[in-house]
């Protein structure tokens, strides 16, 4: 039974942990912006927890669910530092109810336990996709902060606070979409150069999977976006149109494939 493969820590922390996401992602106007940013801040810490102690049993598990938890984590601490930097970012209360989704899925599909005759190497190899991941996932919710803060813009009365300025904002975006980049580059770079010694001898060169052809198409979408902007100065909405269909693509391209084998499949990939 699925269910009966998580600890009952990681079970109890998800939990704990899933509850205090669905706090300020339902009731945030209820309990007031101060006590809602400090529950999500808990939820964070509790996550957090979750992860790690999922990550340190013996053997670690992963899959698709794992994946979305970590990078809706990963982009929670994004937001958790830039309101330190910018007191007056608009709050993300949608992203608490990712968080809350995400645990439960990691709950019920905990994935499969790695192997342990893997290379030490897959873990960094993971850790930078999954950290591409985080930043393109970061980079999403600045387009659609830009987005809000554009038709705020036009709908606004005069001297209405605008919180953040757009700009900023776009900067931002497209600070997360570079780094991402780079990431997603040397993913692709280590798996195509190392992916024998990373998954054994049957990934050697490049493999025309479905998870392979969706994150080059992503890259290639990545790529067309930040060339665009540098050398013809696409931003605003198309910028944002662009960054959705490479998240998206990305998102099929391991999280998707991963879903298919695990659930939809029954069986390990």
């Amino acid at each position: 039974m699925i269910l009966a493969s998580a600890s009952s820590v990681a079970w109890l922390l998800g939990l704990a942990a899933a509850v205090a996401y669905a706090v300020p992602a339902l009731a945030a106007r209820a309990i007031g912006a101060v006590s809602a940013r400090r529950v999500l801040t808990l939820a964070w810490l509790l996550h957090g927890a979750q992860l790690a102690w999922v990550q340190l049993t013996h053997p670690p598990r992963f899959g698709f669910a794992q994946s979305l938890s970590i990078t809706v984590w990963l982009a929670l601490t994004v937001y958790v530092i830039e309101r330190r930097l910018y007191p007056r970012l608009p709050a993300r209360w949608a992203l608490a109810g990712f968080g809350s989704l995400a645990i439960v899925l990691a709950l019920l599909f905990p994935g499969a336990p790695l192997p342990a005759t893997s290379s030490p190497l897959l873990g960094l190899h993971s850790a930078l996709g999954l950290s591409a991941y985080g930043l393109f996932a970061a980079a999403v919710a600045h387009g659609w902060l830009m987005t809000r803060a554009e038709r705020q813009m036009r709908q606004a009365a005069p001297g209405q606070d605008a919180g953040v300025p757009l700009l900023t904002l776009e900067r931002l975006m497209f600070r997360f979409i570079g780094a991402g980049f780079v990431l997603l580059t040397l993913t692709l770079v280590a798996g195509l150069l190392f992916g024998e010694q990373l998954y054994g001898p049957a990934h050697v060169g490049w493999r025309w999977t479905h998870k392979n052809v969706f994150t080059l198409l992503s890259w290639i979408v990545f790529a067309a976006l930040l060339l665009g902007h540098w050398r013809l100065g696409w931003r605003g909405r198309r910028a944002v149109r662009m960054l959705d269909v490479g998240a998206g693509l990305l998102l099929l391209g391991y999280v998707g494939s991963r879903f298919v084998m695990e659930v939809l499949l029954g069986r390990a990939p």
